[in-house]
């Protein structure tokens, strides 16, 4: 079973999609910000990071420095996740190796799961 770490901090949203995760068959862990975020991919060493970049204190971006610097957990993949559409930021995102980084807006819960899906199959 492919293993997820979800990282959004906004609780609702959270949730929905653990839940839309869990259902398509993936081991989904939650956490509402970077530093959790961090700890859990530490002690899970998840398959895939879902990273939101807007987040409380440290941003998703701080935690893409964090992560690339942790040499077991350096090589994860991670999708930026977040209606933060500013152009500089996904310029820094793609440079610290994000997969994909979507628009919230644009995708269904439906098309988030069926992309994730595809992206890990890829490996």
């Amino acid at each position: 079973m492919k293993k997820i770490l979800l990282i959004e901090d906004e609780k609702i949203l959270a949730e929905m999609y653990k839940e839309k995760f869990t259902q398509a068959g993936f081991k989904v862990f939650l956490t509402l910000d970077a530093r959790k975020g961090l700890k859990l991919a530490k002690k899970e060493k998840p398959d895939l990071v879902i990273l939101d970049i807007l987040l409380p204190r440290e941003n998703g971006i701080i935690f893409l420095n964090w992560l690339r610097k942790e040499k077991e957990i350096a090589s994860i993949p991670v999708v930026a996740f977040s209606n933060y559409d500013d152009p500089e930021t996904k310029k820094q995102a793609a440079k610290l190796g994000v997969k994909e980084y979507l628009i919230k807006t644009n995708y269904t819960p439906s098309e988030i799961v069926a992309k994730i899906k595809q992206l890990l199959s890829e490996g």
